[in-house]
């Protein structure tokens, strides 16, 4: 298993030189006060992990995965573990530039403000990667995109008629009720999404044939 994570991080070794670079990037524009950080690094990790199953898919990678000991369920495994651990090191690093950003743009640092814009910004990360991985292993890397596409322009659409036409007063005061238990809700809710997807996602490949 730890060799399949290794080989999952070798691999993206020169997209981690270009996520380094988009820290600084990002970074830099954040100090000059034209953007918040927090809603982009993140993502930009899921997006990367995307692009490796190009590159197992270019490699036959999965066609010799599956010839090793519990192969198919490692190669999934793997994948979540690591897209997981390089989100969470960049969410990391992502408070900590927030917190040097907004002491330096405003001389205070709200610190609770900015540890929950950044769990919002993880869930919504696993939220993503939760519906994206299954979608891959399902139909591959292209065909995701594209089904994506569709059901973040279908929640835009969806979205947008709910708030023009329905109350959400019992909504907001259903999350003030919660405010104190939010957090934890969220990690809860993001294990249990990752959970699922895994599960689904490893059901899907160990059908698959190659």
């Amino acid at each position: 298993m730890i060799g399949f994570i290794k080989k999952d991080l070798a691999m993206m070794k020169s997209n981690f030189k270009l996520l380094g670079v988009l820290i600084l990037v990002y970074a830099i524009m954040g100090f000059m006060g034209q953007m918040d950080i927090s809603f982009i690094l993140p993502f930009m990790c899921v997006m990367i992990m995307i692009s490796s199953f190009s590159y197992d898919n270019y490699n036959k990678w999965d066609a010799y995965s599956i010839s090793l000991p519990n192969g198919r369920n490692n190669s999934v495994k793997s994948k979540y573990i690591t897209t997981i651990l390089m989100t969470l090191m960049v969410s990391i690093i992502t408070i900590l530039l927030s917190f040097m950003i907004s002491f330096v743009n405003t001389k205070t640092v709200d610190y609770e403000q900015i540890v929950v814009t950044m769990f919002g910004t993880l869930f919504g990360t696993i939220l993503v990667l939760s519906i994206m991985y299954p979608i891959i292993y399902k139909f591959g890397v292209e065909k995701a995109r594209i089904g994506i596409f569709l059901i973040v322009f279908g929640i835009v659409i969806v979205g947008g008629f709910l708030v023009e036409y329905i109350d959400f007063s019992f909504l907001t005061k259903t999350i003030s009720l919660l405010e104190n238990y939010l957090l934890f809700i969220l990690i809860v809710t993001m294990i249990v999404m990752v959970f699922i997807s895994y599960t689904i996602s490893k059901k899907i490949f160990r059908k698959k044939e190659f």
